[in-house]
Parts: C-alpha cells; sequence; structure tokens
C-alpha cells in the first residue's frame, strides 16, 4: 500500500511536470527576452512553500550566471525594498497569484516601473494582471490526497526555474570555468577540473611491497605508512593486489602465521582509477566499493600511486579549493 502511494504521488507530480512543459509558449520566451536584457539583478520573491522554492530558483540563477536575491514580501515592506532598482526584474511566485503580502509589495514595486514576471497558476489572478510576463505553473491536481498541501504546484514551479535558469545559461554562453569561479569553497566547481594525478600519493609515500615478501613484512610497512593498505607488485611494478586493515584482522582470526606468503592471503585485483580521470570518479569509486583507498594505475596495471578517502574530504593536502 505504502510504495504504491509513493509511486502514485510521484506520478502526479510527473504528470504535473508535463503539464506546464506542454502550457509553455512565448510568454516563457518573453520572460528569457526581459532576464538577458536585464543590466542588473533578477529579484525573486514569494511567501511560504513559494518562497522557499523561490530561493532554490535564486540559488540556481547564481550558480548559473544570472545574478540574484531572494526578497520576502514581509521584510521588503519594512524596509528591504530599498534593496529593488529600477535596473532590476522581479520573478515573483504565487501559486493562486492572489498571496495578499507578495501582491501588496508588488504594488509598490509596479509603482517604481520595475519589470515583472510572474510565475503563476492563476492565469486571471492578480498576480497575473500586475505582471508584465507571466509563466503558467498550473497542474492538474495536487498530489496530496486532502488538495491542501503544495506538492505537485511547487514541483513544477522548481522545475520551470531550472528550465529558465537553464536556458539564461545557454543564452549567455555561461561555461564550466565561469561555474567554478561561482563554486570557489565546494566539491561542486572544483571537481571540473581536478585529476586523480594532481593529488594522488606517489614515490616513497605508496604503502608497497613485492609479492614474494612475507605477511611479516607486509604488515610491518602496513603499520608504518599508516593509510590503511599495502599495494603489492611485482618487481616490474605491475599491481598484483592489496593488503588492508580488514585483510589482517581475518589473518588473526583464521590463525595465519607471521612468515606465510603474502599472495595466499592478500585480495587480488583491487579496484583501480587512472589517473588522468578526476578526483570526483574516485570518490565515486569509493562509495560504490564501499572502501577508503584506490590504486592508481596505467594501462599496463603498473601502479602510479595511491588515493585515499582523506585526500579527497580534507586530511590530506587536497581540500577541494581553488
Amino acid at each position: 500500500m505504502s510504495i504504491e502511494l509513493a509511486r502514485e504521488v510521484l506520478q502526479v507530480e510527473a504528470d504535473g511536470i508535463l503539464s506546464v512543459r506542454q502550457q509553455l509558449d512565448g510568454e516563457f520566451l518573453r520572460a528569457v527576452d526581459l532576464i538577458m536584457a536585464c543590466p542588473s539583478r533578477v529579484i525573486v520573491t514569494g511567501i511560504g512553500k513559494s518562497g522557499l522554492v523561490g530561493q532554490k530558483i535564486t540559488a540556481t540563477l547564481n550558480s548559473t550566471g544570472t545574478p540574484s536575491f531572494f526578497l520576502h514580501p514581509v521584510e521588503a515592506m519594512h524596509g528591504d525594498l530599498g534593496m529593488v532598482t529600477a535596473t532590476d526584474v522581479v520573478l515573483a511566485i504565487s501559486y493562486s497569484g492572489e498571496t495578499t503580502e507578495l501582491n501588496t509589495l508588488l504594488a509598490s514595486i509596479s509603482e517604481r516601473k520595475v519589470p515583472i514576471v510572474a510565475m503563476t497558476g492563476g492565469a486571471n489572478s492578480t498576480l497575473a494582471a500586475c505582471a508584465d510576463v507571466t509563466l503558467n505553473v498550473a497542474v492538474p491536481r495536487e498530489a496530496c490526497p486532502l488538495g491542501l498541501a503544495p506538492t505537485t504546484s511547487t514541483t513544477a514551479t522548481l522545475a520551470l526555474g531550472d528550465a529558465l535558469a537553464v536556458v539564461l545559461l545557454k543564452r549567455k554562453q555561461f561555461k564550466a570555468e565561469d561555474f567554478r569561479r561561482n563554486h570557489p569553497g565546494g566539491s561542486l566547481g572544483e571537481r571540473l577540473k581536478v585529476s586523480v594525478s594532481e593529488v594522488m600519493l606517489t614515490g616513497r609515500d605508496i604503502p608497497v611491497v613485492f609479492e614474494e615478501s612475507s605477511l611479516e613484512q607486509a604488515i610491518a610497512m602496513l603499520h608504518e605508512k599508516n593509510l590503511g593498505a599495502v599495494m603489492v607488485t611485482d618487481q616490474s611494478g605491475h599491481l598484483k593486489g592489496i593488503l588492508t586493515d580488514g585483510d589482517v584482522r581475518r589473518i588473526v582470526i583464521n590463525g595465519y602465521l607471521p612468515d606465510d606468503r603474502l599472495t595466499g592471503v592478500m585480495t587480488r585485483n583491487p579496484v583501480t582509477i587512472s589517473g588522468n580521470l578526476l578526483a570526483a570518479d574516485a570518490l565515486s569509486l569509493m562509495q560504490r566499493y564501499e572502501i577508503t583507498i584506490l590504486a592508481v594505475v596505467d594501462h599496463e596495471q603498473r601502479l602510479l600511486g595511491i588515493l585515499h578517502l582523506h585526500d579527497l574530504l580534507g586530511k590530506g593536502e587536497f581540500r577541494f579549493l581553488i
């Protein structure tokens, strides 16, 4: 019953997005042209659930090259309206189009001759009447069985905001390097350019032993480097296996002796990664296989370096900062 209800909710919301997609018309293009011609900022406003959606749209616009900020309607009427200038464009969100606090604010904004783009499901609403451009976000029904909680309508509005941001991104020819500049302190921008080879440990920092080594020698190297694993190679440097802290625990339980051959207890064919892939790819592999260390190899499986989860998350030299 619960699974079926969840599927029904997702279907209703998907239908809502498709409905908004079918309703797209020349008004959407007018909104894009209005924002493209704006020399200043897009001021997004709304209250309640619409306000929360508006805050996300604001964040997406900012990160994709369209300067914007969120203005709370009540705070605006108590002084923050001073942030709005005649060169801005206002994006006002209200599904009904009859939100008192929002429409009171928009009356003041209209007096300042600031262009208004409305996102509303009320084609004949007060909001639509005072807007220069109206984007229709009407949906067939809410996913809430009571028809009260904004569900499908907020999802559809959020999706239309994404569509607006992406079209503006394309029109502005916004590129990956521009995105990185807007994310100087986060992994989103950094992962677009940092390769595994830039952050891996190499040379004497690699915990490595030959496959002829004894278990005792491998454990000694494991203890010395303290990275949670030892790489095992042949004399030519080709990766043959890995011995991890977890392997050692199993070895103790199973009663192996220190002079036993390493090849009998190591894990063969460990997960590896190429040095020219991205740090984000490495993190994805670690998450998929629930491991904390990766061997970095060339196309012939020669060991080039290792990458530890700590190097990706900030304990080591690499901290996802530009």
